[in-house]
């Protein structure tokens, strides 16, 4: 293929993309106005940089390459959810039906890596001490920094008792090890109920805010008269799946009044999410919320809710930061944008996916003082690697400070 027909199909590839980021269409490119004057402008720019890259670079470039990396690489610039697909990716995405063997982790993507935000009790993620933080440089000979979000998470899946080889860079190591898992069909465990201080304190941990779990989390909160539990502990850390509409019933148990969370795009219409009262259960006993960097998502419209509307203290760490909804454009050439039109908002207005939530008491994690790896196994000189320890030693700080405040809370 010629050289400017190339330039030509690149330049018009990134400028049918800019023009569904803009809000432009083909009838509508005259009156734009100053916003998209200036984004076509740049459209010349990035064609300008592609003719030296093409013309004087130390070796001829693979054109489909440098065009599908400068497109994933402008959606990847806006968010983490944001996704171009080649239409090979499409295909595949399209085909997709769901509901394959997984190995329990759920993954965003964080400076341009797959990274890991929470892992599911029981999984072997777990089993193989993967953690929140972790980074997935590798998902079998593929480097994530070439892979899509949505093909990432396609990646995870597969058969049940098929391998998965990853290339894992673990918290306070600098180099990546080569990790194998087993898909199996994960099965999230159902709601953990402990009692505290003779009883007294009701601790609820879910480990997704599907409809399954909120049942459970309502009943054991209607139940919690007949218990003599007089106080609540709402577990969140490392809740990072779910659907939107069960967190915010889940946040409407607590509050009668108020606003839960906000939606809104540039084209997308502000939706206000409210407290029912009809729908309200335990709107006065004490309640802390624990929540860490792998609360996301669902849980942190929860959290934010409980914290924004006075209702409860937060405990923990900074969640991640993931609240959006998407919508796929289908191109021309058969390739795909996923792109973010609008983004939840906790009641205090701040963006989840711009600013996470900060808890009122910041307790740092036990993992970030703790030794993750055995001195006693030999390490990266062409042995295996240090296995690494399970934590599962390490005092629990963040609980023990939730405790400790709804001791001192008036029942």
């Amino acid at each position: 293929m010629p050289k400017t027909l190339k330039l030509s199909l690149l330049a018009t590839s990134v400028a049918l993309v800019l023009a569904i980021f803009l809000g432009v269409n083909a009838h509508g490119v005259h009156a734009a106005g100053d916003q998209q004057d200036g984004a076509y402008r740049q459209i010349n720019v990035y064609a300008e940089v592609l003719q030296h890259v093409q013309s004087d670079y130390v070796t001829d470039p693979n054109i489909n390459m440098v065009t599908n990396g400068a497109l994933r690489g402008l959606l990847e610039s806006l968010d983490a959810d944001s996704s171009y697909l080649t239409p090979d990716d499409y295909k595949t995405f399209k085909a997709d039906k769901g509901g394959k063997a997984q190995v329990g982790i759920n993954v965003s993507k964080r400076y341009g890596y797959a990274t890991v935000v929470s892992v599911v009790p029981g999984s072997p993620a777990e089993r193989a001490n993967l953690n929140d933080g972790d980074i997935i440089e590798g998902i079998g000979t593929q480097d994530t920094r070439d892979l899509s979000l949505a093909m990432i998470q396609l990646m995870l899946e597969g058969a049940p008792g098929s391998e998965l080889q990853l290339a894992v860079i673990r918290r306070g190591k600098a180099d990546p090890d080569k990790v194998t898992l087993n898909r199996v069909v994960v099965s999230e465990p159902p709601v953990t109920e402990t009692q505290y201080e003779n009883s007294s304190i009701l601790y609820l941990k879910p480990v997704i805010l599907d409809k399954e779990h909120v049942n459970q989390l309502e009943a054991r909160i209607k139940n919690m008269n007949k218990a003599g539990n007089k106080k609540i502990l709402l577990d969140l850390r490392d809740v990072a799946a779910g659907d939107v509409p069960e967190a915010v019933r889940t946040a409407n148990l607590f509050l009668n009044s108020g606003t839960i969370a906000t939606l809104e795009g540039q084209k997308f219409p502000k939706q206000t999410f409210t407290a029912d009262p009809a729908k309200s259960l335990n709107t006065t006993a004490p309640l802390v919320v624990l929540v860490n960097r792998g609360t996301s998502g669902p849980a942190e419209l929860l959290a934010a809710a409980i914290a924004d509307n006075k209702r409860g203290d937060l405990v923990g760490e900074r969640t991640f930061g993931e609240g959006t909804m998407q919508k796929t454009f289908e191109l021309k050439d058969g390739s795909a944008v996923i792109l973010s039109v609008a983004k939840y908002a906790a009641p205090g207005g701040k963006k989840f996916e711009d600013d996470g939530v900060t808890p009122t008491t910041v307790v740092a994690s036990a993992l970030d003082n703790f030794d993750n790896t055995d001195d006693s196994v030999p390490g990266p000189t062409g042995k295996p690697p240090a296995i690494p320890k399970k934590p599962v030693a390490a005092p629990d700080d963040q609980l023990t400070k939730a405790l400790d405040m709804l001791k001192d809370k008036a029942a």
